[in-house]
């Protein structure tokens, strides 16, 4: 068996960047090049400020300060890493299409099928192609398809290798898997493919974290262990409208569910609702299978989690409009939070988009505030929305208008009629709300979407009062 001494990663994202870091930290004696076509998104990544890394993830800074320049480089001359490669990881978006057959929901893979050409054009020695990023039953297929059509015998062994990586912790996750998953062909050659990217992360992690299946098992359980995470938190999140109704605490209901160690506490945190790349997507593409092969109510099924996420947005946002006298025209509301949740700068799909949408509508002025989530990034998620929509262009710069991000809480929250909270950021619990409270116009409505504030503390310093199913 070959042993891997030279690995190539396409893709310097959310994915490729942090599973490379801690594969050249680990694995010493292995070259590792992360490559990607964004020169600045590149120049970032070797930027001697390691504050300036394109990625905000704890911890992974000081694993690239460790291994760049020794083992770990990161390059946009893709053609030259892959020709040098044993190894090559596929790490590029897969986003959801926007356009022709499975438009809202199938997985876009034009990125993936041009990972391929490239690499069948480029290679003249065999290699290990590992599909990292997430992709539908069956991609494999036909990734080896199209390598295996450059027709000049170089012999291609692709195995499946699902990310299980939690923004905000995805360094731990490395590092203390779970487990690891790979997919190989159960032929020889399959065998020993599985086998060399077995030994990679037999590095660190023992072999009874390392599983080994067929190709097809590990691509579909990437996608379904996202959506039974992602049915867990719309569960908690249809309850906590109940709980509501009821005046019960959703909490209180939560933990009570999640003593049973059938359940188990994990994902019973009710909030405004998920968001992330990779649980909306990956559910879609779910749905879309399950209609590809004439399933109908299994798609049904898995659909209404969506349903149910996107009413919870609807929900937190009319809430606001309702409670402020039925009207936020010209009030200023203050975001606290942008990304999809905390320790992380990844906005994808994070429900301060729609929430903010659906205010911004009825006339609100939106002042953001979020630690890591910049400027330039806020308002190109509001472009991308309406773009999406169809919106005229004077409309949106109307629009974009009605949103003001500032660089310092104390500047978002001053002079606003309510405060929405819609990420985590541990920040947020320790500010100074008696002063917060004496700045706002009267009265003062602050809104947890995230369940982080203690309602009794706020209540007592003046604030009306709303977190989610309480």
């Amino acid at each position: 068996m070959k042993k891997v001494k030279n690995i190539c990663c396409l893709g310097a994202g959310y994915v490729g960047g942090p599973t490379m870091s801690v594969i050249a930290l680990k694995c010493p004696e292995i070259k590792v090049t992360v490559v990607d076509l964004n020169a600045e998104r590149i120049a970032a990544w070797n930027s001697a400020d390691l504050d300036k890394l394109p990625i905000y993830e704890p911890g992974l800074a000081e694993v690239v300060d460790q291994a760049r320049g020794k083992n770990l480089f990161f390059s946009t001359d893709v053609d030259s890493a892959i020709a040098a490669a044993d190894m090559i990881f596929i790490a590029v978006n897969t986003p959801t299409k926007t356009y022709g057959e499975g438009k809202g929901m199938a997985a876009d893979l034009k990125f993936v099928e041009l990972c391929a050409r490239q690499i069948a054009e480029i290679s003249t020695n065999d290699k290990i192609i590992v599909e990292k990023s997430t992709l539908p039953v069956r991609t494999a297929e036909t990734l080896q398809t199209i390598l295996d059509s450059n027709g000049n015998g170089v012999n291609f062994e692709v195995l499946s290798n699902p990310e299980f990586l939690a923004e905000g912790t995805a360094i731990e996750d490395l590092l203390y898997a779970d487990r690891v998953l790979i997919g190989g062909q159960q032929t020889p050659s399959g065998k020993e493919a599985i086998q060399s990217l077995v030994d990679v992360y037999a590095h660190w992690l023992s072999p009874k974290q390392i599983l080994t299946t067929n190709v097809w098992s590990s691509e579909l359980s990437k996608l379904t262990a996202n959506a039974f995470l992602a049915q867990r938190i719309s569960s908690i999140n249809a309850l906590s409208a109940l709980c509501e109704a009821t005046q019960a605490d959703v909490d209180e209901v939560a933990n009570a569910i999640g003593k049973d160690s059938r359940i188990g506490s994990k994902f019973l945190k009710a909030s405004v609702g998920f968001g992330g790349s990779c649980f909306q997507k990956d559910i879609l593409n779910l749905v879309y299978l399950c209609r590809h092969f004439n399933l109908p109510e299994v798609a049904n099924y898995w659909e209404q989690v969506i349903i149910l996420n996107d009413y919870q947005k609807h929900r937190f946002a009319k809430k606001i409009i309702n409670t402020l006298f039925n009207t936020v025209s010209g009030k200023k509301i203050a975001f606290l939070g942008w990304a999809f949740k905390k320790n992380t700068n990844d906005t994808r799909e994070s429900a301060s988009i729609y929430v903010a949408e659906l205010l911004i509508e009825d006339g609100a002025k939106i002042h953001v505030y979020d630690p890591k989530v910049s400027r330039e990034k806020i308002k190109s998620d509001m472009r991308n929305l309406w773009e999406l929509k169809g919106i005229n262009e004077d409309i949106i710069l109307g629009k974009l208008a009605q949103i003001i991000v500032h660089e310092e809480h104390s500047e978002a929250v001053e002079n606003s009629h309510a405060i929405a909270i819609l990420t985590e950021w541990d920040e947020f619990i320790n500010y100074d709300w008696i002063s917060i409270y004496k700045k706002m116009y009267k009265p003062a409505f602050l809104f947890d979407g995230r369940g982080i504030l203690n309602n009794d503390k706020f209540k007592e310093i003046g604030f009306d009062f709303y977190s989610i199913g309480k």
